[in-house]
């Protein structure tokens, strides 16, 4: 070999070697991209888990809250049956003690 043609080759490798340097740093920034996206994704998949277990609480608090009124309107519903029970009796024990009388 000549020394002009070591020279081209030399040249060569350099370039070649210059293009790969530049493709590695591409990749580096590629992957540190992707490393990025992947934190950011697992942030986003924590708190969508923290919502659900949130909306999943509200929900079971709704459900108290919508069954409160249904619970008051039954209490008062016995209440009012047991005192419409009672009068009756009353009624009736009064008209009984006043035939005896």
């Amino acid at each position: 070999m000549t020394d002009e043609q070591e020279v081209q080759y030399f040249t060569r490798d350099e370039a070649r070697l210059d293009d790969h340097q530049r493709r590695i740093e591409a990749l580096e920034a590629g992957q540190k991209n992707i490393n990025e996206l992947t934190q950011s994704v697992k942030i986003l998949a924590l708190n969508m888990e923290h919502m659900l277990t949130e909306q999943k609480e509200q929900g079971e608090r709704l459900k108290k809250l919508e069954a409160e009124p249904v619970e008051t309107a039954k209490y008062y519903r016995k209440t009012f049956i047991s005192c419409a029970v009672t009068a009756v009796i009353s009624t009736v024990i009064g008209a009984v003690i006043g035939l005896f009388i």
